[in-house]
């Protein structure tokens, strides 16, 4: 598969990934960190988790995660997000001060990542799937891969529109049914 391709493809894992990255630069201005600072803080973050996220989305592709599943999202970032968070550590520090260097406690710190990385998975996969359904819907009348992930996502919203319509319709007659033995008289 050509880059280009690829990249396409990808893109809303890659532009979900990079945006959390650009938000944390973003944060880190706010706090009053210089700008150089905070645009290194923002590459060094947003260019691992764009990666991280174009890697997600190619499971995706390839069928090896299942669409809006929570589990195998919170999964592939509880790896994902500590090693992004790491290698962002060790790039500042790179950056900023002319050599690489661990957080004190390198353990701890993955650890605790790997804990904020469920928070993560949830803004991760919810944006993610409102971009990537749309992006590939317009990329699938040129490209076959496109359209086999787009139908995909068609179905399993067909899917989960009547499985909510079932349960409103069992819900409705149960309702119906207590309405109507509630009325009826009582006869003794």
């Amino acid at each position: 598969m050509r880059l280009s391709r690829l990249m396409l493809l990808t893109l809303p894992g890659l532009a979900v990934g990079f945006v959390a990255g650009a938000i944390a630069g973003g944060l880190a201005a706010i706090v009053g960190q210089p700008t150089g600072w905070a645009l290194v803080s923002a590459l060094t973050l947003g260019v691992p988790l764009a990666l991280a996220g174009g890697g997600y989305t190619m499971l995706l592709i390839n069928e090896k995660v299942r669409l809006g599943g929570f589990a195998p999202a919170a999964l592939y970032w509880l790896v994902a997000f500590p090693l992004c968070r790491m290698l962002h550590e060790v790039l500042t520090a790179l950056f900023l001060t002319g050599s690489p260097a661990l957080p004190p406690d390198p353990l701890g710190f993955l650890l605790y990542q790997a804990l904020v990385s469920a928070g993560f998975a949830i803004g991760f996969l919810w944006l993610h799937e409102r971009l990537a359904p749309r992006w590939w819907q317009r990329l699938a009348e040129r490209d076959e891969v496109a359209e086999r992930v787009f139908m995909r996502y068609l179905e399993h919203a067909r899917a989960v529109f009547e499985a909510k319509e079932r349960r409103k319709a069992v819900v409705d007659s149960h309702r119906a049914a207590r309405k109507a033995a509630s009325t009826r008289p009582t006869t003794r």
